[in-house]
């Protein structure tokens, strides 16, 4: 027996057992809780309450991460932004979920990333007066949140040598220095909602993907299997609705304004291979800023606008040529030479839930609040909508906690910022782990575990295609213990080939190979 088939546990979800528990669930059996929407804060819900010791159904319609949660800019961050707008309370609620996400429950995803704000004659800032300001109050809530100065250092300013060090593309002419301050990264957003389905999955939830809820009533909510057409019912004391900007069609009272974000992909030797993420202020603009964001696999993410999306909400979002447009062009008043749109090698967008709060109807979705709401309409059902990544768990941990209070549910007390996901270590302790570098970075403590799935066949171990980063046993990995269910499953959110137009389609071939082996695998169970 190997290691991989040795350790198998109960947070392995595979193809076999979504069948089971789908089958458990249309048995007729009640449960505490159904948890709809399979993105960031469900997942997030289905944990903090499977933790407490309630039975859980989490169904989605799709894959998990999907949506929203598997297009966002990637970051956990400590909310400068929110400073900047005056709302103290928010950025501090972002500084305190960033440490626990990097001290305590998934280490392994978020590392530290510089970010350079350019100031002088034609920059945003002549003197940098204002991002200095800023960066030293998002540094007090730092420390106050007790983040460690070994892993979020202070903002400081540096020189125009060390700025274009850092950002070598940035236009020389008129650069006086930067303002340096650090932020956390996710190494994957999708990667997150994976983790947390499969923690949750091993305190008992059950995570049944491909499955849309058309309807639910009373607590009692009818589905239908996706890939069967079946149809099912499901009792739940609880119903929590976690579908972000497709809250509406469960609870018709929401009312959202939903905006989208996107970002392009550009090859990392086209900006000179930055070692740090880059701050352009939009032209005209107050307190709006274009992103460039260095990724591990040798790309950069540039992002993001941020548009209201008016009318019904599209099952997708796209990169429009209008979006492209906007991001090189702000992007270019930063940089010595333009990108054109034949850099671009891939992008992505995604629509952020913004509460409508009908303060101010003349104004755009960049100035709305990212708060969240949580509502209950006294009938079983409990909306959870706004907020961001960052604070998923909060919002997770809001929406258990009104479901417990309100209908009584017997639960014990929420600690989900202590319960670590799988994999979760400090970095010290993953340096001493022995697997391949990416893999640490992608799986922490599982790295071992996923590079032990080629001890038949050491092919599994190398890139899946030339220029290709993914290896081999990623995608295995993902067909056997993370939930995919199809080649697309495996190369937009189990890895990000689909990110990369040359990526996805040298990766295909793999990845339909993969999923057939791996119902032969003795862990397909």
């Amino acid at each position: 027996m190997t290691a991989a088939t040795s350790t198998v546990d109960g947070t392995w979800l595979s193809a076999a057992r979504r069948e089971r528990e789908l089958a458990d669930v249309t048995a007729g059996r009640s449960v505490d809780v159904v948890v709809v929407g399979g993105g960031v804060v469900g997942a997030g819900a289905a944990l903090d309450a499977a933790s407490r010791g309630l039975s859980v159904v989490l169904l989605e319609r799709g894959d998990l991460a999907c949506g929203t949660s598997g297009a966002s800019s990637k970051l956990v961050h400590g909310g400068l932004r929110y400073l900047a707008a005056g709302d103290v309370e928010l950025a501090w609620e972002s500084a305190r979920e960033r440490q626990i996400l990097m001290d305590r429950v998934a280490p392994h995803l978020v590392r530290t990333l510089p970010f350079v704000t350019p100031y002088g004659p034609g920059f945003a800032s002549p003197h940098g007066a204002l991002a200095t300001f800023g960066t030293h109050l998002a540094d007090g809530l730092r420390r106050a949140a007790r983040s460690p100065g070994r892993r979020l250092p202070a903002p400081r300013r540096i020189g125009p040598g060390r700025t274009r060090y850092l950002t070598p593309a940035l236009r020389s002419g008129g650069l006086d220095g930067a303002v340096l301050h650090w932020d956390g990264q996710l190494v994957d957003d999708a990667r997150l909602v994976v983790a947390l389905a499969r923690t949750a999955a091993g305190h008992g939830a059950r995570i049944l993907t491909r499955c849309t809820v058309d309807c639910v009533s009373g607590g009692c909510v009818t589905a239908h299997d996706t890939r069967t057409g079946e149809g099912f019912e499901v009792r739940a004391r609880v119903v929590v609705n976690a579908t972000g900007v497709w809250a509406g069609h469960l609870d018709p009272t929401v009312r959202l304004r939903p905006s989208k974000g996107a970002h392009v992909v550009l090859r990392a030797d086209t900006l000179g291979v930055p070692h740090a993420g880059l701050n352009v202020a939009v032209p005209g603009e107050r307190n709006r800023y274009v992103i460039v964001l260095p990724e591990p696999d040798g790309t950069v993410y540039v992002g993001l606008t941020d548009d209201p999306v008016d009318g019904p909400v599209p099952d997708g979002c796209t990169v429009a040529d209008t979006d492209v447009d906007f991001l090189l062009g702000v992007l270019a008043t930063a940089l010595d030479r333009p990108v054109d749109r034949t850099a671009v090698v891939g992008g992505y967008a995604g629509m952020r839930p913004l509460v409508d709060t009908g303060s101010r109807p003349g104004g755009t979705t960049a100035d709305l609040s990212r708060r969240h709401v949580v509502t209950d309409d006294g009938d079983g059902l409990v909306t959870v909508v706004g907020g961001k990544l960052t604070t998923y768990r909060r919002m997770a941990a809001d929406a258990v906690d009104r479901a417990v209070r309100r209908y009584g549910l017997a639960a014990g007390r929420g600690h989900s910022a202590s319960v670590p996901l799988v994999g979760a270590a400090p970095p010290d302790d993953l340096a001493t782990l022995s697997a391949p570098r990416r893999l640490i970075r992608r799986y922490g403590t599982e790295a071992p575990l996923v590079a032990a799935l080629a001890d038949r066949d050491p092919g599994l171990l190398r890139p899946v295609a030339e220029g290709v980063p993914v290896l081999g046993v990623e995608l295995l990995f993902g067909a056997l213990a993370e939930g995919a269910l199809d080649p697309d499953d495996l190369l937009a959110r189990r890895t990000r080939c689909a990110l990369v137009a040359g990526w996805e389609d040298a990766a295909r071939p793999t990845a339909d190979a993969v999923l057939f082996r791996a119902t032969a695998h003795p862990t397909a169970r």
